[in-house]
């Protein structure tokens, strides 16, 4: 979410692959086992786990820093310092974490186990980073692939059984959010109007979704994209950005509403929705009794508040990791991704809603 990463923090993240095995059959018997035999991800860097290291962009983050508390110290191409998101979400669902699509030979990938197709720079808008990640549509556009391989590995209904049973994360928004913030406001429409404009885009795109097969949504609202140490250095106070929070919640309230309706049409759909802004705010309005010391600098990057250039070899980083809110500009250390990932797994409403995720994958 960045300039060498790009996407924000709001929670503003990512779903899924094509080609099935030979062995399909007994792939996905082996697969179905359980209430969730699968995850499909889609969506931006918050839940990236290595697209953009196949891409020609600038938005990558398979370089140190990043990884250094990554199993093996690893640099990924998670924007973080060690697991995000999807990580967590599959450890508690007992799965292995979905592996990155781009990676994946189509000659021999077994998709049936679940993909993720998210990929850093994202938006709701095709023109967000544009040429620089993986389209939301595009990601959409790749799923359908992989939905017409499973049918024709394992026949129609087959796929929709097992589909229905999978798990579908979607994180996006949040680099929508950070560009209509940082761009010349004269010129900007009104914050409702461009929220009403991503709303339009997103519904076709979920509904797309659902007309291939996605039952069950896990989605992640954006987070206080204004308070990511990136917006906060452009304060002369170092304060959030109000707007862009403002666009944050008015975004994740519209959401709710969509996917509401869109139940409300499809009965057999279910969702569990995350305010990760609301949660978020909670570790920054209270960041001691959350175990945190530093709400507004980056552990990683450069220039002030370590806000003004991404992580990368170059850039400085904090020892402690785990008493930082933010790994780098944008994104959360590994440390807050556990803690909203296990919110939002367990939690409750108004956090999430209208249930958790161990309920969603449950039914």
């Amino acid at each position: 979410m960045g300039t060498a990463t790009v996407k924000t923090f709001s929670f503003s993240l990512a779903i899924l692959g094509v080609a099935f095995l030979a062995a399909a059959s007994s792939s996905f018997i082996g697969a179905s086992a359980g209430p969730v035999p699968a995850v499909y991800v889609l969506g931006d860097s918050l839940v990236d786990v290595g697209n953009n290291n196949h891409l020609l962009t600038l938005l990558k983050a398979d370089f140190p820093h990043n990884g250094i508390d990554y199993p093996g110290k690893k640099a990924t191409g998670r924007f973080s310092n060690g697991k995000n998101f999807p990580d967590f979400l599959a450890e508690n669902l007992g799965l292995a974490t979905s592996p990155p699509y781009l990676a994946l030979s189509s000659s021999n990938a077994n998709y049936v186990n679940g993909v993720n197709f998210a990929s850093g720079g994202a938006g709701v808008s095709n023109a967000t980073n544009k040429d620089q990640c993986l389209s939301f549509d595009r990601q959409i556009n790749y799923f359908s692939s992989v939905y017409a391989s499973l049918v024709q590995s394992l026949g129609q209904q087959q796929t929709a059984t097992h589909l229905a049973k999978s798990l579908f994360v979607i994180t996006i928004g949040s680099n929508d959010i950070i560009h209509y913030a940082k761009s010349d406001s004269a010129n900007n429409p009104s914050s409702q109007q461009f929220v009403d404009t991503l709303i339009q885009s997103l519904t076709g795109q979920l509904q797309r979704l659902y007309n291939l097969g996605a039952r069950k949504l896990f989605f992640l609202g954006t987070g206080p994209v204004g308070c990511c140490p990136s917006l906060r250095e452009l304060s002369s106070t170092k304060d959030c950005s109000a707007l862009a929070n403002d666009v944050s919640m008015r975004y994740n309230a519209a959401a709710a509403s969509l996917l509401k309706d869109m139940a409300a049409r499809h009965p057999d759909l279910r969702y569990a929705l995350f305010d990760a802004s609301a949660a978020l705010l909670r570790y920054i309005n209270q960041p001691e009794a959350y175990g945190f010391t530093v709400v507004k600098a980056a552990c990683c990057g450069l220039g002030d508040m370590n806000a003004k250039i991404g992580c990368t070899p170059l850039s400085f980083y904090c020892t402690n990791r785990t008493s930082h809110i933010f790994w780098d500009f944008y994104h959360p250390t590994e440390t807050t991704a556990r803690m909203l990932t296990r919110t939002a797994f367990d939690g409750y409403a108004p956090l999430i809603f209208p249930m958790n995720v161990r309920q969603l994958s449950a039914i």
